[in-house]
């Protein structure tokens, strides 16, 4: 059977974070998922695969996953949808943010929407399951294409690795039960697509990431 589901990363900005552009296979309806930055860059790709985008998703509130979303929005207007509400403490200091990592100014915005354990997100044909995954952030979600057995996990876990918990209101704890409790339970087949880095399957990371496995 065909995957419905199509995705694209384009690693954004210094910090190489995957911004991916996920959209529907029958009618090119596509969703972008942490503009980070680099919002030309983001544009065009749109642009060469003749993608309709009809919202941006925020996986969380960091400045690195959000920075160019306010730009990207702005240009294509589109409703910014995410993450939980639980983060509105970073969307709201995103230019303390920007200042502390002496990047340029990222201006604040608020949400169109904060989304939910359980929602669901529309685009095209295709939907997605929201999965409230706190620890590297108290506010982040994981969104789950279960028909094409694909997940955009942000910066929950890497491949051989998981995310930090050293940022304000991180819980290294919380982030181990979410990935246990939340993630793995998808099944091992799961492949996902991390906030940095290469792409790996949840089986794999079970059986061999050092933090996780077993």
């Amino acid at each position: 059977m065909a995957n419905n589901v199509q995705f694209q990363i384009l690693p954004v900005t210094p910090f190489e974070q995957n911004c991916t552009l996920l959209w529907c296979a029958r009618t090119r309806a596509a969703v972008v998922i942490d503009p980070g930055g680099d919002t030309e860059r983001i544009l065009a790709l749109i642009s060469e695969l003749r993608l309709r985008p009809e919202r941006i998703l925020l996986t969380h509130g960091h400045l690195d996953h959000v920075g160019a979303s306010a730009e990207v929005a702005q240009h294509l207007a589109l409703p910014i949808v995410g993450p939980h509400r639980d983060d509105a403490f970073l969307i709201r200091g995103l230019e303390a943010q920007s200042h502390m990592f002496g990047l340029p100014r990222v201006r604040n915005f608020e949400p169109e929407q904060w989304l939910q354990d359980g929602d669901r997100v529309k685009f095209g044909e295709e939907s997605l399951q929201v999965l409230h995954c706190p620890g590297h952030t108290p506010g982040h979600l994981v969104f789950f294409d279960p028909s094409g057995r694909l997940a955009q996990v942000g910066d929950l876990i890497f491949r051989g690795s998981v995310g930090r918990t050293d940022f304000p209101r991180g819980d290294h704890q919380q982030l181990l039960d979410s990935i246990r409790r939340r993630l793995f339970p998808l099944g091992d087949d799961v492949r996902f697509i991390p906030g940095h880095g290469p792409m790996s399957t949840l089986g794999q990371e079970r059986l061999r990431n050092p933090f996780v496995r077993g």
